[in-house]
């Protein structure tokens, strides 16, 4: 931005999120906090602190800024616009008042929000009293196929949506409740932002507490009833929604989107089938780089309140916390 002094950018946890991820060749990028405030022009990284050395090195030379080992001493010496909480959940209530009490004006905090329910409590609070604005990194909020999905629901493309189906599988020795608490998060989250409504647990079949097998949760986001399949034992990764609506089908999670609309079945005679459609690719969708841009945002307006808040961040947490 012409002109404008540039935002001054801090990070407090050093690892994968907050910048090592920038390494894999695969991802879209960027596909870490650093990488996303590198590559935007309003913005500059002013810091790090990580309590490993290694990570600390690694970031100060990819980034070029000082670095610290301890959170307050980088915050009263950066004196940060925006500060990046990438550190384990159990820290973030913590981390999230340090940069409160140095006056920081955003703070965007990864997921989950908190590690129980009374810290992301706490932090929502803090977030609904002005004391910062605090984005969750519930990244699919930021993420362009997401977005079209959610226009296709609010503009009734194919009619009400009717139900959700939700898939996760991650691997083949985690705990299915670990799994929930490490990416079911995004997914609750998105269901909640898909749908525009919170997300209450139902019932659930099978033991989240196993290593192996499948649970099921039957869930509701206001009227819409949601299935979540969550399992153990694949050795691949599923995270991806089925949206069925009246006249038409969406498919959508990590390098899916489809569209699919009712119509004369090719297969049986008198009957409608689900068509696919043509779909626009989307080579990028921009997640990282949006959630940048909507804090970059939230720090430039005053009456701003951002796109994914701890609001959000607390509601998924509550739901995972009703999974006993």
């Amino acid at each position: 931005m012409q002109g404008v002094e540039k935002l001054r950018c801090s990070f407090i946890g050093l690892g994968r999120i907050a910048s090592l991820l920038e390494d894999d060749p695969l991802r879209e990028k960027p596909c870490t906090h650093a990488g996303a405030v590198s590559a935007n022009p309003d913005c500059v990284i002013t810091g790090g602190c990580d309590n490993v050395r290694e990570r600390r090195d690694l970031f100060s030379g990819r980034w070029g800024c000082p670095v610290f080992d301890n959170p307050v001493e980088m915050l009263e010496k950066t004196d940060p616009d925006i500060v990046f909480i990438a550190t384990h959940p159990d820290s973030h209530l913590e981390m999230t008042q340090y940069a409160i009490s140095k006056g920081v004006k955003v703070i965007v905090c990864e997921k989950p929000l908190a590690d129980t329910l009374k810290k992301s409590r706490e932090i929502s609070s803090c977030h609904e009293k002005g004391l910062s604005k605090i984005i969750t990194n519930h990244e699919r909020r930021y993420s362009e196929d997401y977005i079209l999905a959610k226009k296709r629901i609010e503009e009734r493309t194919y009619g009400d949506l009717l139900s959700v189906s939700a898939f996760l599988y991650m691997g083949k020795n985690k705990r299915i409740i670990d799994v929930m608490w490490h990416d079911g998060t995004h997914l609750a989250d998105a269901v909640m932002f898909l749908t525009g409504c919170g997300l209450k647990r139902k019932k659930i079949t099978g033991r989240l507490g196993s290593k192996t097998g499948t649970v099921h949760i039957s869930a509701e986001a206001g009227k819409v009833p949601v299935l979540i399949q969550c399992g153990a034992g694949r050795d691949h990764l599923v995270f991806s929604f089925e949206l069925s609506f009246e006249s038409g089908m969406i498919r959508i999670g990590n390098g899916i989107y489809e569209e699919w609309i009712s119509g004369e079945s090719p297969y049986y005679s008198g009957f409608m089938s689900l068509i696919k459609k043509e779909t626009p690719v989307l080579e990028k969708t921009g997640y990282f780089k949006n959630m940048v841009k909507d804090a970059v945002r939230a720090a430039r307006e005053p009456d701003y309140n951002p796109v994914s808040t701890a609001v959000d961040g607390y509601r998924a947490v509550k739901f995972l916390s009703s999974l006993k």
